[in-house]
């Protein structure tokens, strides 16, 4: 029979952590986030003025006309900065939401996006476009798309390797198949930087694997936010079953939660949405890792409330590590993925040592 732990005499018991209410952080953040994308606008290495800035906005939305003096610079703030400011927060939006779900999916707290080898996958498809000149036919698209398609094929791989005969989708298969295919992809791919002709293909195939906003354009924007939207969605409609699945297999069928199913359609939106983001923004990492555990630390364990908030945590980060990416060594752009490891790492080494905070828990 279990025990009630009480406090030694003269001594308070501690308080129960508060958690901030969830309407007011999600009004702030948002407001947070619309302040950031406009700053991600103004910010650059080409000096136009916040005026400028707004007026140039308020003309692309509006379809007001500009003077022909105006033509460069408003070039640079509708057609380049604008779409890369708002694909920033679209991807760190979903790299946050499926980094959640990849938590709960394999029911460990050191899990992200990528722990399934579906990034991996996509870099081969990737590099291949970069290197070899792959899908050439389709222009603009031809990297999105082989990107796209190659992370689809790996998540058929993984899923066809964790599942096995007899053994179901358990976590455990998943975690250790997708680290096997992770390590093969990144084999494949740096085979493929080796054996690249061009030293400027293997540098944009580097710059690619990093994570990078650079190619960002209005027709990469509405696909990616249709894919994270949708998967947002399911995820906060599933947000009760999480809560479930997390609790283990046999307390899960105890509450009428099929586990495996569930485990499975699970699986398949995780690696849609990574696919679809990653092939827009290349691999960058500790953003599906980070975000979750800082959303836990503001509003509890409960799925509802982190998946309200995470998107939201995530596309605020991101956007600001875009700045930072344009902005610190201009006029040369660094990786974004570079950034989100100088500030994951510390950030994560600080977690693990912040008393009472349990990984993946409330």
């Amino acid at each position: 029979m279990a025990t009630t732990a009480h406090a030694p005499p003269g001594t308070t018991a501690p308080a129960p952590a508060r958690r901030i209410p969830l309407p007011p952080l999600l009004a702030g953040l948002t407001v947070v986030l619309l302040g950031s994308l406009l700053c991600c606008v103004a910010l650059g290495s080409s000096g136009i003025g916040w005026g400028r800035v707004l007026r140039y906005l308020g003309a692309g939305l509006t379809g007001g006309r500009i003077g022909a003096d105006e033509v460069s610079a408003y070039t640079i703030v509708w057609e380049l900065r604008f779409p890369r400011a708002l694909l920033a927060a679209v991807v760190g939006a979903g790299l946050a939401a499926v980094g959640v779900a990849t938590q709960a999916l394999v029911r460990n707290a050191l899990a992200d996006p990528f722990v399934l080898g579906i990034s991996s996958g996509a870099a081969v498809g990737a590099n291949a476009v970069l290197l070899f000149g792959v899908l050439g036919s389709l222009g603009v698209w031809a990297l999105s798309s082989a990107a796209f398609l190659s992370a689809l094929a790996s998540m058929a791989l993984v899923y066809a390797a964790a599942r096995g005969t007899g053994h179901g989708l358990t976590p455990l298969r998943l975690v250790l198949v997708g680290t096997a295919m992770y390590y093969g992809f990144s084999a494949i791919t740096t085979l493929m930087v080796f054996s690249a002709d061009r030293g400027d293909a293997a540098r944009s195939a580097m710059m690619w694997l990093l994570g990078s906003l650079g190619g960002a354009s209005w027709q990469s924007v509405p696909i990616a936010a249709g894919a994270v939207l949708l998967g947002l969605g399911y995820l906060l409609w599933s947000a009760r079953g999480l809560n479930v699945l997390a609790m283990g297999d046999e307390t899960s069928s105890a509450l009428g939660v099929d586990p495996e199913r569930r485990r499975r359609v699970l699986f398949v939106v995780v690696a849609a949405v990574t696919g679809a983001v990653v092939a827009v923004s290349g691999a960058i990492g500790f953003v599906g890792l980070m975000v979750p555990h800082a959303t836990r630390m503001l509003v509890g364990a409960d799925h509802r409330r982190v998946l309200a908030v995470a998107p939201l945590l995530g596309a605020v980060l991101l956007v600001w590590v875009d700045v930072v990416s344009r902005l610190l060594l201009a006029p040369v752009e660094l990786p974004v993925g570079v950034i989100t490891a100088l500030i994951g790492v510390p950030c994560f080494i600080l977690l693990m040592r912040r008393r009472g905070y349990t990984f993946g828990g409330a």
